[in-house]
């Protein structure tokens, strides 16, 4: 594509003034206006101007005799007259930009009064159980929706719920001809009255562009990273008593087109969807894209309550700068919010800086901890909120939890939770017992 020069003007983010047109990214707004305006040596002549979100790098990949007017990462700026003819993937989108409009903001960091119980909670997150959980799903060859060790991945994450006390089922969905499921995983609020319910959510599929449904995908960060999550926030809540319901639910078929999530909303009875104080996806948590950590909070309109917790308990509990866009795409966010139900993704900053994703080299050796953590500090904190805390910390069950899972000859893996009120993650690798989180061996023999 070559692309007609179109008159804009790219500056640090301002009102626009003198009949400009502007739409708003973050820190910069490009400016255009009437032909016959001058706005600068950058300016171009060209028909108009086009808005781009895209998944990681997945528009540029494609088209990269494309040069943007305007790069923000997940959303680009190009000349109208270097619109593809399809508008849309399940990767990218490309619509009108239109004048007025914030596609990414920086709200201001405002801080809430820090309250202690939930500075206490956002301190039992468990990096290690987090990190083990991670990198066991990163380990199986591919967690494509169609492919054995998908069902591996669900039998895995099964167990870990039915362990912390979830009451489990398995949802049967199709994506294109083939079948796969989602995984959820329920747990009863304690209020006395009419109990909302809170869903935290993401997809546990993988997937290689290149490679095909056999090719290897780790999918360490997209979205190991977010199915991680979903398991520690859970172990994290069940470690407490709240007033409302809290749903886990990892999602299978995203990667094709958000096929667990649209079957499950649109399955979802009208009283059920009712219920939905809000919906926490993460997708993509733990790739540091730029020197600033950033997380992307994404909702539609309705989402803008949600949005602003998390922004603010980003700002009391963590360090994270953060953007908000009101234009969601790609994940599995957009099916709630198309029917009108508060749901947010949260998503590393900058993920177009992030080329790993969609191929074999998704790898744990990419991703940052740190990053993460603090993603999850700020997502515990603003659940806290959602949830409503009713009661002390829940009594440990001292006894085994959960079911063995087997993903491969001679290693089962099981939950077991101690004394310590710790759950400990063991595995079997044919002639001994191994604590994952500590990779010690702990016992041998049957």
């Amino acid at each position: 594509m070559t692309g007609s020069p179109v008159r804009y003007l790219v500056v640090p983010s301002v009102d626009a003034a003198d009949g400009a047109k502007s739409a708003r990214f973050g820190d910069k707004t490009i400016l255009w206006g009437p032909a016959d305006q001058k706005l600068g040596r950058a300016s171009r002549t060209a028909p108009g101007l086009v808005l781009v979100t895209q998944v990681g790098r997945s528009f540029q990949d494609e088209f990269p005799d494309v040069t943007p007017l305007l790069d923000h990462g997940r959303h680009l700026v190009i000349s109208a007259a270097d619109k593809p003819r399809r508008r849309s993937n399940h990767c990218w989108r490309v619509e009108a930009l239109k004048a007025g409009t914030t596609i990414v903001d920086v709200p201001a960091r405002v801080a809430r009064r820090a309250d202690p119980v939930v500075a206490g909670l956002v301190g039992e997150l468990a990096p290690a159980s987090y990190q083990a959980d991670l990198s066991w799903f990163a380990s199986l060859p591919t967690r494509h929706s169609l492919s054995p060790s998908f069902t591996t991945a669900v039998d895995f994450a099964a167990a870990r719920m039915v362990a912390l006390g979830y009451g489990v089922t398995r949802q049967p969905i199709t994506v294109g001809a083939g079948h796969s499921e989602n995984l959820i995983g329920d747990r009863a609020g304690s209020g006395a009255g009419a109990r909302g319910l809170v869903l935290i959510t993401a997809h546990l599929d993988s997937i290689n562009l290149a490679g095909g449904p056999g090719g290897n995908a780790p999918g360490a960060d997209d979205n190991a990273s977010g199915s991680a999550g979903v398991l520690e926030l859970g172990r994290l809540i069940a470690s407490r008593k709240w007033e409302h319901d809290v749903r886990l639910i990892l999602f299978g078929g995203e990667e094709e087109g958000l096929y667990g999530s649209k079957q499950y909303v649109a399955a979802l009875p009208a009283v059920e969807r009712s219920r939905i104080r809000a919906v926490l996806n993460m997708d993509m948590i733990a790739s540091k894209n730029s020197a600033t950590p950033t997380v992307l909070l994404e909702g539609a309109a309705v989402s803008s309550g949600q949005i602003d917790d998390l922004a603010a308990a980003a700002a009391t509990y963590t360090g994270l700068k953060v953007e908000t866009s009101l234009s969601p795409f790609a994940s599995d966010h957009v099916p709630f919010n198309n029917a009108g139900v508060p749901a947010v993704l949260t998503i590393e900053g900058a993920d177009s800086a992030n080329g790993h994703i969609h191929s074999a080299n998704d790898k744990l050796e990419f991703l940052d901890w740190s990053l993460a953590s603090e993603i999850l500090r700020m997502n515990a904190a603003a659940l806290a909120g959602w949830l409503g805390l009713v009661g002390a910390t829940v009594a440990p069950r001292a006894q085994p939890a959960g079911s063995a899972v087997s993903w491969g000859p001679g290693r089962l893996d099981i939950f077991v939770r101690g004394t310590d009120s710790a759950l400990h993650h063991l595995y079997w690798d044919g002639g001994s017992w191994h604590d994952f989180e500590s990779l010690g061996v702990i016992g041998s023999g049957g």
